[in-house]
């Protein structure tokens, strides 16, 4: 069906009918559920707004960004990392294993497809997908409505920038980047440059500035857990794993922290005040990942990165914090984090929460009612994505071929009547 736009362009609607599930999101999570369900046979849909795999880490990381957790623990289903990599691969190889991935596994998502909507029929027990694809210039767009029984949603918890709103920052007058469009402080050299948080991208966005002959300001709002990368030669994070097997969150959390103050010493005399509860407690309860150092606290110990306090507002190439300090800044950087966009498009609440995010805890939230499911939202990174992914992609397979067994024994019962009465 065709209908008219202004200035003469047209947009068509079609609708489709999927004998699979609809996946929607081309990043890591989507493309494990992809693998697991071409392994059995069950044939899916994969939606993807960008124009890439992976827009993430293809379109919105800094240029120096590495994998933080050694590569074991990055690596997706039924294909691990090529043993010439690095333990730590960086952005660009990580990008290359993803898009070897999807060529082993045969997988091709729709590219430039935004999902507008998804709501289930519970009249005829299916989910209606609205999508909008881009014709391209003077093509109008296309409107294509997918039916299908299975809802994967795989869109992640770093599908929209956070940008905070701060007083006066429209009157500043220098340049405001958020983190996600930040790619190298080649741009920065010797300018006095704001970093808005103290995440690992806030740490590592001012040691990358350090590294540019910048001078960043790094405001850190709240507590923050930082931890040593690793400890006598292995990753923290496999460390605690390895602890996990035999000790309670809180005694790996007493571990964690007495190693980290050992190593990295008193870290609260520099601004950075750490959390009442330990860091594994933290990141299961809040979701909040602890830092991982790479060479930002050296930074601040030596002045180079200086630490300060929250925000009061902005005026022309000032800002005044909490404490009364005013700082003279060329540019600010907003390493504010990301958010999920699934209650834009998702209707249901069940669920998701009200902020995109899941209402049952990792290791059960993959699976909700009426054949919706989520990957990639455990707050545990890639190995719990993996995880969920291999979960949901069994329960759909299961499904799929019991399905379509009754359809194979409906067909022969009434090819049977047929017989019957000819």
């Amino acid at each position: 069906m065709l209908q008219s736009l202004d200035h003469g362009t047209f947009f068509s609607r079609r609708c489709i009918w999927v004998n699979g599930p609809v996946i929607v999101g081309a990043g890591p999570s989507g493309l494990a559920v992809g693998a697991g369900l071409k392994q059995q046979g069950v044939p899916f849909i994969i939606l993807e707004r960008a124009n890439c795999i992976a827009s993430l880490w293809q379109n919105r990381t800094y240029d120096r960004l590495k994998l933080h957790l050694p590569k074991q623990f990055c690596q997706l289903p039924d294909f691990p990392f090529p043993e010439d990599f690095p333990e730590y691969p960086t952005k660009h190889q990580f990008i290359t294993y993803l898009d070897s991935y999807a060529r082993h596994f045969d997988i091709s998502p729709n590219f430039n497809e935004t999902v507008q909507s998804a709501k289930y029929d519970e009249t005829f027990g299916l989910w209606r997908v609205r999508t909008v694809l881009a014709g391209g210039p003077g093509l109008g767009q296309l409107e294509v409505e997918y039916i299908c029984r299975w809802l994967v949603v795989a869109s992640g918890e770093n599908a929209e920038k956070v940008v905070p709103e701060f007083e006066g920052l429209e009157s500043f007058g220098g340049d405001v980047t958020h983190a996600c469009d930040y790619k190298s402080g080649e741009n920065f050299r010797g300018k006095r440059v704001l970093v808005v948080g103290c995440g690992n991208s806030g740490m590592e966005v001012s040691l990358d500035l350090c590294n540019h002959n910048a001078r960043p300001s790094m405001v850190v709002r709240s507590s923050v857990h930082v931890l040593p990368k690793e400890v006598l030669g292995k990753s923290t994070f496999e460390l605690a794993v390895f602890m996990m097997k035999w000790l309670p969150l809180w005694l790996i959390d007493k571990i964690l922290m007495f190693l980290a103050w050992l190593i990295l010493g008193n870290v609260e005399k520099y601004g950075l005040k750490r959390p009442k509860i330990g860091p594994l407690q933290l990141k299961n309860a809040a979701g909040k990942t602890p830092v991982l150092d790479i060479g930002a606290l050296s930074k601040i110990r030596s002045g180079q990165i200086k630490v300060v306090v929250g925000i009061k507002k902005f005026s022309s190439g000032r800002v005044e914090l909490l404490d009364g300090e005013v700082l003279d800044i060329d540019s600010v950087v907003l390493a504010t984090g990301y958010r999920s966009n699934v209650p834009s498009w998702l209707k249901e609440n069940e669920f998701f929460s009200e902020d995109g995010i899941l209402k049952n805890p990792f290791p059960n939230g993959w699976k909700g009612r009426a054949g919706l499911y989520a990957v990639g939202f455990t707050r545990k990174g890639l190995s719990g994505a993996s995880l969920d992914a291999i979960s949901v992609a069994h329960d759909i397979g299961r499904s799929w071929k019991e399905d379509m067994k009754q359809r194979k024994h409906s067909v022969t019962a009434r090819h049977r009547r047929c017989i019957s009465h000819f």
